[in-house]
């Protein structure tokens, strides 16, 4: 069985950084996207940036690039969004999840979710 369980989330002052990690068990990950996602009070879940297990490419919402930067550690089977520059509106529930690398996929195993709240 899939886990994927998240840590790193909360409270911090708009200018501060986070960093948010997503620890993947029970099944291999070579040919998977990681991603991570968010979702704000009242709104959709919304991307925010992923990279491939095996090929390291990465892609980023626009609201944030240049401030959050997604990688991996292939040998503790995590990958982690380091988050600078924090703004209030990047408030939300963060959540990791996993998909094959295959145009059309869907992300299939997903983490529980971890809160972060920047204040003004």
């Amino acid at each position: 069985q899939v886990h994927m369980v998240e840590s790193g989330g909360g409270l911090v002052q708009a200018g501060g950084s986070l960093r948010l990690s997503c620890a993947a068990s029970g099944r291999t990950f070579g040919n998977y996207i990681m991603g991570w996602f968010r979702q704000a009070p009242g709104k959709q879940r919304e991307f925010v940036a992923h990279i491939g297990w095996s090929t390291s490419s990465t892609a980023y919402a626009d609201s944030v690039k240049g401030r959050f930067t997604i990688s991996k550690d292939n040998a503790k089977n995590t990958h982690y969004l380091q988050m600078n520059s924090l703004k209030p509106e990047d408030t939300a529930v963060y959540y990791c999840a996993a998909r094959l690398g295959r145009s059309g996929s869907a992300y299939e195993y997903w983490g529980q979710g971890t809160q972060v709240t920047v204040s003004s």
